[in-house]
């Protein structure tokens, strides 16, 4: 069986008809077989191919019987659980995409900025690098198909610009200071997608790791960055999962593993069929069994994210630190469908050490995506006194200190979400993108004096100026924000704090983008002095 994807992968469209079309299509040897005459299973199969048959034949108009039965399965999954999903063909690639680790493509980042595509960073070690493309870059056509001004989304640009690898796309450019279009003819090739954005050293003795997401690669990135921040001398870890939704269970339980002794429970699954039934174990010499280790988790952190604090919570071995994770202890395995699709179906339930199902409630589907919001509504972000857990959820950690099931992960300490970081009028200036472009036009004209400075230098000593905050205002206002003069004199420090590390991210990547921006990170900061105060698990009994 393939590997069990352990991610949230939902794909709702317009309910059609509500009625279990779908499983007509697996009539075959079932309906020919007379020992299943009284099965239930063959007596709804038997149903559904009734329905389907008269609809096709008697119907009064024409029907696409392929629509109705793509749609009456999509209406099924949604009568089992949140997270069993449809994925038909034509979007199982891009579906399998995030969590392969890699894709064929030309090798940009790039953003949409008044309806152009502009290349924010060709992608180290790429094909378009290797061919010269630049940052700031606007591409204006594509194999002869204009693409500059007509429209295109994110999507749109991944369509064109994504294809097998060896293939040629041609593309054709405008530079700043030339009048005349550049041609290139780009060989496409495997473009990594890394799930460990960034890593590196806090202090002398603290090291960083963020993994975004539990990709196929994502233990072999996450070994690599280990050996980076060891050679530094990196002696406790700060390991931050907030916004990670999930992905391999496998790679979350190798992760993990580096952190716990031999034999010390992971996790296990318990399924209605017995070979869903599985316990993972500690069994290889971690790199870091020994050493300070912080977990940061937040509401977006679900999943694959949730096996390893749930681990390192129940054995003690790591403080957990940030709120409530978002609470999906449910198991998907992917099967194929005869057409080229693919089912991912809920086949079992994962549980914590110490017996914990961190899987929430979802009897009432239609509340389920609500739930966030509900948190927020209600005030869990900001006081942990507000999240009320039920006494016969409660468990304990492998030294006897209470824990709770029934909904996510709950820190071992709470930090309430700080509103004071936040700006209405930043926030306008970064949904329109604003922001970006302004800062992708001073790295792109000032690149060789902010390099000359390094990484470190700008880190330490680089200041925005009000002149440049009063040139990204009128970009704003040229992409359609309104200036708020008192928003941004009460945030005019955080303004310069995040035109400071976008600058940085265009210029150095996420190792010069996070050390600034983890600044306005409430739940890193506070890990940073729980580390610094020696805070231990022994206070938390």
């Amino acid at each position: 069986m393939a590997e069990i994807k352990n991610t949230k992968q939902q794909i709702r469209l317009p309910f059609v008809l509500a009625i279990g079309l779908a499983a007509g299509i697996l009539i075959g040897a079932n309906i020919a077989d007379p020992k299943a005459a009284d099965n239930d299973l063959y007596k709804s199969l038997v149903k559904m191919k009734e329905v389907l048959t008269h609809i096709d034949r008697d119907y009064v108009d024409e029907v696409n019987t392929e629509e109705l039965v793509e749609d009456a399965i999509q209406h099924m999954l949604e009568k089992l659980d949140p997270h069993s999903a449809y994925i038909p063909s034509k979007d199982k690639e891009r579906a399998n995409e995030d969590l392969r680790g890699n894709f064929d493509g030309i090798g940009i980042e790039f953003n949409i900025f008044k309806d152009t595509i502009v290349v924010v960073s060709p992608l180290s070690g790429g094909p378009s690098e290797a061919v010269g493309l630049m940052a700031g870059d606007k591409i204006i056509d594509v194999d002869g198909q204009k693409v500059a001004g007509v429209g295109f989304s994110n999507y749109d640009v991944r369509k064109h610009l994504k294809g097998p690898r060896g293939s040629e796309v041609e593309v054709n450019i405008l530079r700043k200071g030339q009048d005349d279009l550049i041609k290139f003819n780009i060989i496409r090739d495997k473009i990594p997608q890394f799930s460990v954005d960034v890593s590196y050293m806090v202090d002398k003795e603290k090291g960083y790791i963020k993994i975004s997401r539990f990709s196929a690669t994502t233990f072999q990135e996450f070994e690599e960055a280990m050996k980076k921040l060891e050679k530094k001398g990196m002696r406790k870890l700060v390991l931050d999962l907030q916004g990670n939704p999930g992905g391999y269970m496998s790679q979350a339980i190798a992760i993990a593993d580096e952190f716990l002794k031999n034999n010390n429970k992971i996790v296990y699954t318990k399924g209605k069929e017995s070979r869903y039934n599985s316990e993972a174990n500690a069994e290889n010499k971690g790199g870091f069994e020994k050493g300070d280790l912080v977990v940061l988790i937040n509401e977006g952190s679900a999943s694959a994210s949730e096996i390893v604090s749930g681990a390192l919570q129940d054995n003690d071995r790591a403080l957990v630190v940030g709120r409530r994770s978002f609470g999906k202890g449910l198991v998907q395995a992917p099967f194929e469908l005869s057409d080229g699709s693919e089912l991912r179906l809920t086949i079992s339930r994962y549980y914590t050490p110490s017996g914990r199902s961190i899987q929430k409630p979802y009897e009432k589907n239609e509340q389920y995506g609500d739930d966030i919001s509900k948190r927020f509504e209600h005030g869990e972000f900001f006081h942990a006194d507000s999240i009320h857990f039920n006494d016969s959820l409660k468990y304990q950690t492998k030294n006897g200190r209470a824990v709770y099931g029934g909904g996510g992960i709950m820190p071992d300490y709470f930090v309430p979400l700080d509103t004071t970081l936040n700006s209405s009028y930043l926030n306008k200036l970064f949904y329109n993108n604003a922001i970006q472009a302004y800062t992708l036009d001073y790295s792109v004209a000032n690149e060789s004096q902010l390099k000359a400075m390094s990484m470190d230098g700008y880190l330490t000593t680089f200041e925005v100026t009000d002149d440049m905050l009063k040139e990204l205002m009128k970009v704003g206002t040229s992409y359609g924000v309104e200036q708020d003069l008192e928003d941004f004199e009460a945030n005019k420090a955080l303004f310069k704090l995040h035109t400071k590390a976008q600058i940085a991210r265009r210029l150095w990547g996420n190792e010069g983008f996070y050390p600034i921006y983890n600044q306005t990170n409430e739940i890193f900061q506070q890990a940073v002095k729980l580390m610094d105060m020696n805070v231990s698990l022994e206070s938390k009994k």
